[in-house]
């Protein structure tokens, strides 16, 4: 049975035990009651020693006893809504099945999972239905006693739960004043987890840019929002979802060209250190990621070709190619992510973001700020000065995809520098993203007459014909052409910092 998906969207409300349920037949849309079904559930919920996942708002379980039995999994979207993720029961009770422990791994990394709550409810379950009989919300009177497992003195408490499930967000605001008249309170906490562990939980600085803000809170800002990026993009690249590789691979890019951007704030040891590291990560993002843009761009390219003139199975073999690619690159991308070198580096990017290595938190960004752009523009420039200066059109590729990874790091300056330089700062970004949009045109272009060529060759070998493959690199050759004159058509436009 394969695991299945649904957004949760839910409110909780703590009662008494005197507290009556009050009538929900007269909510809007609400048709009719259904009569209450009581269930008996267990759950048993794990997490590590330190308790990583409660610190993360993720939730790990494994529930018997009710019509979802199984291993359950609930990572925070926005508030009242999570995204719960369902595994089969199986066999293991005691030990989470290694296809669960892969979507948490990114806070749990290679920590070992225990049971550290066992959570036993006694649950009425009232169906609010449409008049076509759809279920528009569930309201569950729970009944629950907590166990901890280094803890034998149980804790027990009442509350209701109101969960979507085919109604609207009307619906939740408009039986919030209705069970709020029966003595319901807001609950104190997201979950019956939360409750269950009280204060055990360390508590997470909550940390937020000051007004006012210094060079330094500026590299924290943005560094912050890359290392968010990159944990929840982790088990999306596990489940291969689209575009997830492409997405934490930036956020790799992003983060390593704060860290030069920002060397005048921040420890250049060990900002160093840390690019270092995010290189490596990117890079063994990057061969899935690579083959995956091919793909789709020879995808369109042969089929451009007249048909007549394609001689053989080109985009086939073109296409099984790179399809190998993706999935030995894929393959050592999960490897990578199950690895220890990947988890030192979720710690290391944790210690930066709660200590940053600065050796500056003083100057204020409005007074250096636009030193720190001038000088990734003054980096951009010399490259494109060495490319016009190039004898041959091999070293003119090469320093294009110089300007490029320039433009980058020029362009994720100027986004990290919008808090203090607003509309400035916007118009550098667009500016920098127009010359990395240029470029890349020209650096795909590159790639794809390399790999064309090293098709052409075997299949020249085999006896096939290559004539083809001649066709679509004289396309690239043009394509890389016509970026390269769209680039120095562009470039006397641009404006410095």
């Amino acid at each position: 049975m394969s695991p299945t998906e649904q957004l949760e969207i839910e409110t909780k409300y703590e009662v008494d035990e005197k507290a009556v349920l009050p009538e929900l037949h007269e909510l809007p849309g609400v048709a009719q009651v259904e009569q209450p079904v009581e269930q008996e559930l267990q759950a048993v919920y794990f997490d590590t020693a330190g308790f990583d996942l409660a610190m993360n708002k993720v939730t790990l379980r494994r529930r018997t006893g009710g019509d979802d039995d199984g291993w359950h999994v609930k990572l925070p979207v926005s508030k009242g809504e999570r995204m719960e993720i369902r595994h089969p029961l199986g066999r293991s009770v005691r030990k989470v099945p290694i296809q669960v422990v892969r979507l948490v791994r990114v806070h749990v990394r290679d920590n070992e999972l225990a049971p550290v709550v066992t959570l036993n409810t006694r649950r009425l379950v009232y169906r609010l239905l449409d008049d076509e009989g759809e279920v528009l919300a569930e309201v569950c009177d729970d009944n629950v006693t907590a166990t901890l497992e280094a803890d034998d003195d149980p804790e027990t408490w009442r509350e209701w739960e109101v969960e979507l499930v085919n109604g609207s967000a009307e619906l939740l605001e408009a039986v919030e004043p209705v069970l709020r008249a029966a003595g319901a309170e807001p609950a104190s906490g997201p979950s019956k987890l939360a409750r269950a562990l009280g204060d055990r939980v360390p508590s997470r600085e909550e940390w937020t840019l000051p007004k006012k803000p210094t060079t330094a809170d500026l590299f924290r800002e943005y560094a912050s929002a890359q290392v968010q990026a990159i944990r929840e993009r982790d088990p999306e690249v596990r489940k291969d979802l689209p575009d997830s590789v492409h997405k934490m691979r930036v956020a790799t890019r992003r983060l390593r060209s704060a860290l030069a951007t920002y060397r005048p704030v921040v420890d250049r040891e060990a900002g160093d250190r840390i690019r270092d590291e995010l290189k490596w990560f990117a890079g063994e993002l990057g061969g899935a990621r690579d083959a995956e843009v091919m793909r789709e761009h020879f995808q369109v390219a042969v089929s451009e070709q007249p048909a007549e003139l394609v001689m053989g199975r080109v985009g086939g073999m073109i296409d099984d190619h790179l399809r190998g690619v993706y999935k030995q690159a894929r393959t050592e991308a999960l490897a990578a992510l199950e690895g220890e070198r990947y988890f030192r580096l979720l710690d290391t990017l944790d210690e930066l973001i709660t200590s940053p290595p600065l050796v500056d938190a003083d100057t204020k960004a409005k007074k250096q700020i636009h030193d720190l752009l001038t000088h990734d523009w003054k980096r951009m420039r010399k490259a494109v000065r060495r490319a016009k200066s190039a004898e041959t059109t091999a070293e003119e590729d090469h320093e294009l995809h110089e300007v490029r990874k320039a433009a980058k790091r020029l362009r994720y300056a100027a986004e990290s520098a919008e808090p203090v330089l607003g509309q400035e700062a916007a118009d550098l970004t667009a500016e920098a993203e127009e010359v990395q949009e240029v470029l890349g045109a020209h650096q795909d272009s590159v790639v794809a007459r390399d790999l064309l060529r090293q098709l052409a060759v075997q299949v020249n070998l085999d006896g096939g014909n290559t004539f083809t493959y001649g066709r679509l690199h004289a396309a690239e050759e043009h394509r890389a052409a016509a970026s390269r004159e769209s680039f120095y058509t562009l470039w006397p436009t641009l404006t410095a910092p």
